[in-house]
Parts: structure tokens; C-alpha cells; sequence
């Protein structure tokens, strides 16, 4: 079973186009998200779910929100999947992720996308195995921009939330622009500046350029060497700089990034 506070880079793939489930699988990223909401016409939505078969082995599955005309038969198809959890778009309360993951048997990571969900993160927190973030949907519903300064607030409170509840640091949103490799990088350095574990991803093409936005620096891996390298239980200085408890606290947390990027 995959364990959900280690996925970095999840992949969205379209719940029907099951000719791509097995590129998303072999594209590096760490579990596929097989989409039933945004990326299905409603039109489509029953066959795309009758037809889901068998399954990549890190599988998450995208679910319909609670309150749309799919989400029961959703929560009725999870059952019977071979899954490592369900994606719940649009959570607004610990109410919802609960029931999902009573309904399903699977663990739940709540993508929060409107400003009810990110008023209620705390709490759905303490019901989910992993925070998302909507970004996209959540500046519609709040009429406000899809930048970085528009979204600081949001971003700090998932964090904050996720740390508070004791649960892996939240996934952050997509960037829409998947043939730009540099911005990919850079909003995935940007994600782990603002405490972010994670990012959803929509193309195979992302999978590199979010690796490497995710992996220290090598400067701050030999600063991490170094800090770590010092002798233990004394007051010691590093670069003109006191090492102390939080420092070394730093210096494991790039290591430890190093080591999941490798």
C-alpha cells in the first residue's frame, strides 16, 4: 500500500482515457490520479466509471464533490478498486472526509478549493490522511488572482493546518502551463519555501522539472553535510553562523529531501 505522506509529485490522468493510465504510471511521478471530475464530461462520468478496471499500483481516485448527482456512485465504485486512497475535490467539512473514508475503506486526501474549505482546514485535517490544494478553483471562488502574493494566505493556513494535525505537509495546486519546464521548477521551489510537500501534476512532461524544483540545491546539500558533520552536544559556529537545535533540525529536512528525490 502506497503510504500518502510520502507521495511528492501525484499525476492526473483522465478516469476516461484508460490507454494512458500505464504512461502516467511509467512517467516517474509517485501515484496517478485517476480524475472522475474535472477532467470527465458529465456525459461520460457513468461509463468512465463502469469502466475502471485494473488499476496502476499507486492508484488515488478523483471522486465527484459531495452534493453533485456522481458522488454516491463514486463513493460505490472506490469500494470495489484496488486504491492507495480517494481524492475528495471541494471538502468543506471533517464531516464529509469522514463519511468518504467510511464509504470507501480508503484513506482520504481532501483537496481544499473554496474559502468554506480552507475556513474548516484544521478540521478536515484531523480527518484526512493528507491536505491538497485547489488553487485554481479556490482564486475563482474568492474572485481573486491566481498568483503567488494573492495566494500566501491560503498556502500558510494548508500548512499550518497539516503541521498542527500532525499530518504530511499538504500538496500544492497545478501550474497550468505544462510545456514550461522552468516555470514548473520554480513553482514547485517556491511550494517548499511556503512548507509544501507536494504537487499535482497534469502531464508527464511535468514529472522532471517538478523533481528537480523539489530536490535541495547542491549548496544547501553540502550545507546540510557540513552542519550535521559538526561535533554533537557542543556550542559550535558554521559559516559565521551559530548551529544550534533548529539548525540541525533544517539541515536533516534537506537531507531528508535529498533522499527522496534520489
Amino acid at each position: 500500500m502506497t503510504d500518502l505522506s510520502r507521495i511528492v509529485l501525484p499525476l492526473f490522468v483522465p478516469a476516461d482515457r484508460p490507454e494512458r493510465f500505464a504512461r502516467a504510471a511509467a512517467s516517474g511521478a509517485d501515484a496517478v490520479v485517476i480524475d472522475l471530475e474535472d477532467a470527465v464530461a458529465p456525459a461520460a462520468k457513468a461509463a468512465a466509471r463502469a469502466g475502471l478496471g485494473a488499476l496502476p499500483g499507486q492508484a488515488l481516485l478523483r471522486i465527484n464533490a459531495v452534493g453533485t448527482p456522481w458522488h454516491a456512485e463514486d463513493l460505490r465504485a472506490a469500494v470495489r478498486l484496488r486504491l492507495a486512497g480517494v481524492v475528495l475535490p471541494k471538502a468543506e467539512s471533517a464531516a464529509q472526509v469522514a463519511l468518504v473514508r467510511a464509504a470507501t475503506g480508503h484513506p482520504v486526501i481532501a483537496l481544499i478549493e473554496t474559502a468554506r474549505g480552507l475556513a474548516q482546514a484544521r478540521e478536515i485535517a484531523a480527518e484526512a490522511s493528507r491536505l491538497a490544494f485547489g488553487s485554481i478553483d479556490y482564486a475563482a471562488d474568492l474572485g481573486i488572482g491566481h498568483t503567488r502574493v494573492a495566494l500566501a494566505q491560503a498556502r500558510a493556513e494548508l500548512v499550518l493546518a497539516s503541521r498542527l494535525t500532525g499530518i504530511a505537509a499538504p500538496i500544492d495546486g497545478v501550474t497550468t502551463a505544462f510545456q514550461d519546464a522552468a516555470l514548473i521548477e520554480d513553482d514547485c521551489r517556491h511550494a517548499v519555501e511556503m512548507g509544501f510537500g507536494g504537487k499535482l501534476l497534469i502531464h508527464p512532461a511535468q514529472v522532471s522539472p517538478a523533481r528537480r524544483g523539489f530536490a535541495p540545491p547542491a549548496a544547501e546539500i553540502d550545507w546540510a553535510q557540513r552542519v550535521l558533520a559538526l561535533p554533537e552536544g557542543a556550542a559550535v559556529a558554521l559559516d559565521g553562523a551559530m548551529v544550534d537545535a533548529p539548525v540541525l533540525a533544517r539541515a536533516r529536512a534537506i537531507l531528508a529531501r535529498a533522499e527522496a528525490g534520489a
